[in-house]
């Protein structure tokens, strides 16, 4: 069982639901984000702010705004994790900075709370 969390535009969250619903991947959570990709963030200042300079630590702050975005989780049988991933790159890529970022971690263990089903019987199947 795998995890996938993908960052994608705000616009693009109504196209990646269908995309996944049409293959097979019905089940997911989303939720709000704000955040900004290495591109955006002034690289003088962060070398600044490791040595420890008070003026490039103040001016971290005041660096690139947070752009909003939307997280999408989807825990996934191993066997779909690679469809998913394909999909939301499909849907989401623009070849502009910003589509965003797909991460796929491990899952030890779940459990449906209506049925107490375990494992992977309370995951999408295909």
């Amino acid at each position: 069982m795998k995890e996938v969390m993908a960052i994608v535009r705000l616009n693009m969250m109504n196209k990646t639901k269908k995309a996944l619903s049409d293959a097979g991947i019905s089940s997911m959570t989303a939720r709000d984000a704000l955040g900004r990709g290495k591109g955006l963030v002034d690289r003088s200042l962060l070398e600044g702010a490791e040595k420890g300079y008070e003026e490039a630590i103040a001016q971290l702050g005041h660096s690139q705004r947070l752009i909003p975005k939307r997280l999408i989780f989807v825990v996934l049988p191993d066997n779909l994790v690679d469809t998913a991933v394909k999909t939301i790159i499909k849907v989401n890529r623009t070849g502009k900075s910003g589509d965003g970022k797909i991460f796929v971690t491990p899952v030890m263990d779940s459990v449906s709370v209506r049925t107490g089903e375990f494992g992977t019987a309370v995951l999408d199947e295909i």
